[in-house]
């Protein structure tokens, strides 16, 4: 084979997202991609040499779109209460289009340890919390530890989504029935955490 096709890979790399992202396979095998993204099991293993070695760029783009996102919402000069709900749309919206995504992170980091996230102290979680501290201060904000903030925020907005399966069943909810009350979701995390 000749040289690297940047096309090919990132058709490769996205189709792996989708299997595992969208439609929540994650025991998928490199035939079951390669199938889906319409290469052969070889082409595959020309751009990544094991399952493993495409698991774990899927893994880091993963990461570093979580990440950027993160940040982005928590470097903002937004006010604290916009700047948390528009933390709560990015994330419930980027879920609702990727349900496991958190469930292959998780995955990943229990396999292969959290040294593989965050290479050095994170100082934007750390700004922000110190913007939560001062939340708290000025009496915005419920008196807690910080980390237990941002831990119940993200909690309210993720558990719903990672359990989807289980709560359109338990509900008997449409996946449309199920996308309106996450959408409801919205407004009533921002009035369960801000006061």
């Amino acid at each position: 084979m000749g040289i690297k096709d940047n096309s090919t890979e990132k058709l490769i790399i996205d189709t792996a997202k989708r299997v595992y992202f969208v439609e929540g396979k994650l025991h998928s095998t490199t035939q079951d991609i390669a199938d889906a993204a319409g290469v052969s099991r070889t082409l595959l293993h020309y751009y990544f040499r094991s399952k493993d070695q495409l698991v774990e760029q899927v893994f880091k783009d993963a990461m570093q779109e979580t990440n950027g996102r993160l940040e982005s919402v928590m470097n903002s000069d937004l006010p604290f209460k916009k700047k948390v709900e528009h933390m709560i749309d990015v994330f419930l919206d980027q879920t609702m289009r990727y349900p496991y995504q958190e469930v292959f992170l998780i995955t990943q980091i229990n396999s292969v340890g959290p040294q593989i996230c965050f290479e050095e102290k994170n100082t934007k979680v750390n700004t922000f919390l110190k913007q939560i501290e001062t939340e708290m201060d000025n009496g915005n904000l419920t008196r807690m530890n910080p980390i237990h903030f941002m831990m119940n925020l993200f909690s309210l907005m993720m558990y719903p989504l990672i359990t989807a399966p289980l709560y359109k069943q338990f509900f008997n909810l449409s996946d449309d029935e199920f996308k309106d009350v996450i959408n409801e979701r919205k407004k009533l995390i921002c009035d369960m955490i801000l006061k």
